[in-house]
């Protein structure tokens, strides 16, 4: 799955020209939202991604679909969707409209899994071998909650682990196997953006979801990133470091 996640920490020139974006777009987002070294999801924060109009919005981690009733429920829900599984998306009604119509990039930097040994975690950042940004495959939704306000929210789609990620995501629940976000390559964008709401599109997207295998990923463990060693959101968070205890998995990769 995908909980913890990076973004905005290079400098408004690399993302402009990674998105082909003017770099005032992406300045203007800055002003907004400071970098970001680490995040958990369950802290609802607002990610930047883009929509098929080509512009840079902030979202509310945790998708709401625009039929939920009050504010409690949307609290509920939103704690449930911080993902949504690639393969079933398009059948859960909570992700339904969203996958055929409301798709979009969710700009990152990297993002974060844990893996296990001897019964205790370890978190490993994974990011481009080249530090460059790159995307996961979003789907969103718009939701006007109780005071009248419209809240825009957006889900991570994860898929089956790659081989990098089968390494390091070597402990999830049995009933699904390793997970891992859905990385999109630049020539992905479009495709994934834009694919139509009938079912030629949904054979599209779906081909998008069961081929992720991103050749240019690269990962190593960091420091703790729950409980009372986590040193909260600061560069260093993304460190290399060094867990004699345990066989680095991904060691060589």
């Amino acid at each position: 799955m995908c909980y913890d996640i990076a973004y905005m920490t290079k400098r408004a020139e690399r993302y402009a020209d990674h998105y082909a974006l003017p770099v005032s777009s992406i300045e203007k987002l800055g002003k907004w939202t400071p970098p970001v070294y680490h995040v958990q999801g369950f802290s609802h924060p607002d990610i930047p991604v883009i929509l098929t109009d080509r512009e840079v919005h902030l979202f509310h981690w945790g998708l709401i679909p625009f039929w939920v009733k009050d504010s409690k429920s949307a609290t509920q829900l939103s704690n449930r969707t911080l993902n949504a599984r690639g393969e079933e998306m398009f059948d859960k009604p909570s992700f339904r409209k969203s996958a055929g119509s409301k798709r979009c990039l969710v700009m990152v930097d990297g993002f974060y899994e844990h893996y296990w040994e001897d019964d205790k975690s370890y978190p490993f950042y994974i990011t481009h071998e080249k530090d460059e940004p790159f995307s996961l495959g979003g789907i969103w939704d718009k939701w006007r909650n109780d005071a009248g306000d419209e809240i825009y929210s957006v889900s991570i789609v994860t898929t089956s682990a790659n081989e990098l990620m089968r390494k390091i995501h070597n402990k999830p629940k049995a009933s699904e196997g390793p997970r891992m976000p859905l990385v999109l390559e630049p020539e992905r964008y479009e495709p994934w953006l834009n694919a139509p709401d009938d079912p030629v599109g949904k054979a599209q997207v779906m081909e998008l979801v069961n081929s992720c295998d991103p050749p240019f990923l690269t990962a190593w463990p960091v420091d703790r990133l729950r409980g009372k060693e986590y040193r909260g959101n600061v560069p260093g968070i993304r460190e290399k470091k060094s867990y004699t205890e345990i066989h680095d998995p991904v060691a060589g990769s």
